[in-house]
């Protein structure tokens, strides 16, 4: 189907739920696969119905050396050590849920300069919508804490390519993105989906290796 298409339908599924608290949406999915693009998409489509949250898995990172301590290429440390969950837990998705105080934080870290940082903290009304991305959101231990989840899929073909045009000043070429993402990041993204099966748990899967033609491969509403 068409982008705007997709998006449409995905408007309506998240405007369909009512919960007596912030509703809470994940947008999975592996490095590049367009979860940040689709979940500001959303927001700026949803913005003038409901009120809206817009937060990231960037925000709760594990600081440098922890996430490094298996290695630098090591596809477990990835999985395992890269993000700090009970601090997204007791900062934004426990306070956003039942019997929550709705008084949130979207940040506790900065990668960028590796250290702690101080997010405000702000006050959700109750017909809020968090939309929040990153990767290995449907975990077992945060899958619990989402009313709603999308998982954005996209072939690792077409991942690596997005990854050497959008990395490559970051990581220092072409060659070097090509070599973390064959050998951490996507062997990472490898363990995740073998043991927590996030396509089969999700609400919602779209197959965005076309982001002009996006599949919605499966919707349980």
């Amino acid at each position: 189907m068409k982008r705007p298409e997709l998006l449409e339908r995905l408007t309506r599924l998240l405007l369909e739920l009512e919960r007596p608290h912030p509703v809470r949406v994940a947008v999975d999915g592996p490095d590049a696969a367009g979860k940040t693009m689709l979940a500001d998409e959303l927001a700026e489509l949803l913005a003038g119905e409901r009120p809206i949250i817009r937060a990231g898995i960037d925000g709760f990172h594990n600081p440098r050396e922890y996430r490094l301590r298996r290695g630098p290429d090591s596809p477990e440390g990835y999985f395992l050590d890269s993000f700090d969950y009970d601090a997204l837990r007791a900062l934004l998705l426990e306070p956003l849920g039942p019997r929550g105080s709705r008084r949130y934080r979207c940040a506790c870290f900065d990668y960028r300069i590796d250290e702690k940082v101080e997010a405000p903290e702000e006050e959700a009304s109750p017909d809020s919508i968090l939309l929040f991305d990153g990767v290995f959101l449907l975990r077992p231990e945060l899958r619990p804490l989402w009313d709603f989840s999308i998982f954005v899929h996209a072939d690792f073909d077409e991942i690596v390519r997005r990854a050497e045009a959008r990395d490559r000043e970051l990581m220092g070429g072409v060659e070097a993105v090509r070599e973390r993402y064959r050998s951490r990041y996507i062997p990472g993204q490898e363990l995740y989906l073998s043991r927590c099966a996030p396509q089969e748990v999700a609400d919602v899967v779209v197959d965005n290796t076309n982001v002009l033609e996006p599949k919605l491969v499966r919707s349980s509403r």
